[in-house]
């Protein structure tokens, strides 16, 4: 009993810990993010392992992503780019840093 209790245990904590993870950004302008052009507005951010999607209805973008953990806990989520070019999400709230990997052509 006790072995098949552990066994579900184990089970359960794998697949939390292999869930996505999803946050909420809001861009006060356009985006870039890996070659797609976002429209300014609030999209949710799906990250899974080394990768982020973000989505608002039919506006969807992939981008490899680095998870970073900061000292401390941001205090809002903020957007830092390059241009246009998303490079990081600070996640308010969290420690949670999202890293955007810098690729992509313009695809709109």
């Amino acid at each position: 009993m006790v072995k098949g209790l552990t066994l579900g245990f184990a089970t359960l904590a794998l697949a939390a810990a292999s869930a996505a993870t999803s946050y909420k950004v809001t861009f006060y302008e356009p985006v870039m993010v890996n070659g797609t052009t976002l429209k300014a507005g609030e999209y949710r951010v799906e990250v899974d392992n080394d990768k982020a999607i973000i989505k608002r209805g039919k506006a969807v973008a992939e981008s490899p992503v680095k998870v970073e953990s900061n000292d401390a806990k941001f205090p809002s989520t903020t957007v830092r780019l390059a241009g246009t070019q998303v490079e990081e999400i600070r996640v308010g709230g969290t420690r949670t840093k999202l890293v955007f990997e810098k690729s992509g052509v313009a695809t709109n």
